[in-house]
Order: structure tokens, then sequence, then C-alpha cells
């Protein structure tokens, strides 16, 4: 796909990755309208685009909502359409995250993450559907986790939600074949943002777990995008695990075992 001219909505456009998604965009001459919660980190973006000359005064635009509350949702179609008359790609990068023992979690943050992780993106993706498939194209990019297709402890709502959202991915995927519209997943492992608490990193250092810049995965997202990927899987040996999870899920619950033991010393 060329990406030169496609008009593209970002929601989670002010996280560290999305920053990095949101230049790797209108550097590729995108349209991008930025989707976030902080009205002042939107603008601050937005300003900065501009002015490093990635995109015009015509090119960028930014609308501040919650992409897990519906009437928001609507908002950022209808602004999107108002901006840019139209879409053509939608990056489902927004998320919350939950590191905690499950049975500590409280039901509103794990109705939370379901709103945002799952939700949210099946529904903004129901929104656009019908003028993608009536214009014949279009893409669909929602941004999982490795933690989606090998589930760990301590995240068990988190590992959920990407479960659901891999799995909304190939059922859609497969429903619009014939179409012209294509679902694109990428399943980043852990990244180094300030996404992730305080803790988790400490943790992440103590289980040396690998982890991957903002900036490799908005490369590998832009290169699946360009490259017509239906799914990307992010880091070594991580992509090699989701493999072995999916014929031996048993050995892989006897090599998470010490690294489980690790992580829960950094819960509170």
């Amino acid at each position: 796909m060329n990406l030169g001219g496609k008009k593209v909505i970002l929601t989670g456009a002010t996280g560290g990755i999305g920053q990095e998604v949101a230049q790797a965009l209108v550097a590729k001459g995108t349209w991008v309208l930025l989707v976030g919660r902080n009205q002042v980190s939107l603008s601050i973006l937005e300003k900065s685009l501009k002015s490093e000359g990635y995109g015009s005064d015509r090119g960028v635009f930014s609308v501040s909502a919650d992409v897990s509350v519906e009437s928001q949702r609507q908002h950022i179609v209808e602004f999107a359409h108002g901006a840019m008359g139209g879409v053509d790609i939608l990056i489902n990068l927004a998320g919350a995250m939950s590191f905690t023992e499950f049975s500590e979690e409280s039901l509103e943050t794990t109705e939370q993450l379901f709103q945002s992780n799952v939700i949210a993106p099946m529904q903004l993706s129901r929104l656009l559907l019908p003028e993608m498939v009536e214009q014949g194209s279009g893409n669909i990019v929602n941004v999982g986790s490795i933690f989606g297709s090998i589930a760990f402890a301590w995240f068990t709502t988190y590992s959920s939600t990407k479960y659901a959202l891999r799995g909304f991915s190939e059922a859609l995927r497969r429903e619009l074949v014939d179409t012209g519209v294509e679902v694109t997943y990428i399943a980043p492992r852990a990244v180094s943002t300030p996404f992730n608490s305080e803790r988790m990193m400490e943790m992440c250092l103590a289980t040396d777990t690998e982890m991957d810049s903002p900036q490799e995965v908005a490369r590998q997202l832009i290169s699946a995008l360009e490259h017509g990927k239906k799914e990307r899987y992010l880091g070594f040996p991580e992509k090699l695990f989701v493999r072995i999870n999916n014929l031996f899920p048993r050995l892989v619950d006897m090599a998470l075992k010490g690294q489980n033991q690790i992580a829960k010393r950094y819960l509170k």
C-alpha cells in the first residue's frame, strides 16, 4: 500500500508508540487525525508535527476523546469526515494496562480494560466499516500484544483483552474477504514507554525481559501496512514462543514458572 494521501485515524496518539507512529505516518504523506484524551498533549503533538515539516496545516488534525465512551467514538468519526473528508485507515492503538493479582483487581479496572482494549476498537471499526466496504478499500489496524498469544501471570485481564482483540482481528478479516478491506494485527512484545509503571519496569529488568523501542514498533507497523501483512509479531524469541505456546502450552507453563515467581515480587 502506498500511504501517500491516505486518511488515517490514530487513537492513543500521544502515547510513546503513538507519537512515533504519528510522525512516521505524516512523513509518508498521510492525513492524520490524532486522537487522545489529553487536549494539551494532543495540541503539542500536532504543533510539533507541523513545525517539523511532517504535515501541512491541512494534513494533521487532533480531537480529544475517550474511545471507551460510545458518544465520543461517534464524535471521532464525525470529526474525521469533517476534517479529512473520509477515512482510509483506522489504527486502534489506545489501550489500558493492569499489572496485579487478579483476585485483587477491582471490577472497575477489569471493565475499563475490556472497554478500552476490546469494545472501543471493535465499535470504532464497526462505525467505519460501511464506508470502507462501499469504497472497496480500507485497512483496520489493531495493535495487540504478544500477551494476546501467550497469557502471562499477573496480567490476567490485560492478556485476556489482547486475546480477544486478536480473535476479533482474525474473524473480521475472514468476514471481509473479497471486500477490499484489510485487517492488520500487530503484536509487540514489551515496549519501553511511560505506559509501563515503575514497578513493571523494575520487574522487566529483574526477569531480563527484552524491550523494543517505540520507534521500532512504529517502523514495524508502517512496514506491515505498506507490505500488506495480515499479522506481524515483534521480537525474538517471543515470536518463537508464540508458536510453541500454540502447540505445547504446558511446556510454556513450565518455562514461565520461575519468571512468574520473580514478577510476583513487584506486584506491590
